[in-house]
């Protein structure tokens, strides 16, 4: 998959799934708003394996959808 999409678009064809940018759109606030998808995956850990194996230049990997209850992330 190599397809530029905005975050309204990536939110609805893979609600709940992990999300491999390549170069991301950012606003001024530094908000993903979009970027090239290049991999995604309701596994976490095969997306991040994924970005290891390509190594994109720039990249964010990000969850389209409401984070579970319970659920920590660490920056």
């Amino acid at each position: 998959m190599d397809e530029a999409m905005t975050m309204q678009e990536i939110e609805a064809r893979f609600d709940s799934e992990w999300v491999l940018l390549e170069d991301p759109d950012v606003s001024q606030e530094l908000g993903i708003t979009g970027g090239k998808v290049l991999w995604h995956s309701k596994d976490r850990d095969e997306v991040y394996r994924k970005a290891m194996a390509i190594r994109p230049k720039r990249l964010a990997i990000l969850y389209a959808g409401t984070i579970p209850e319970g659920v920590a992330f660490a920056l």
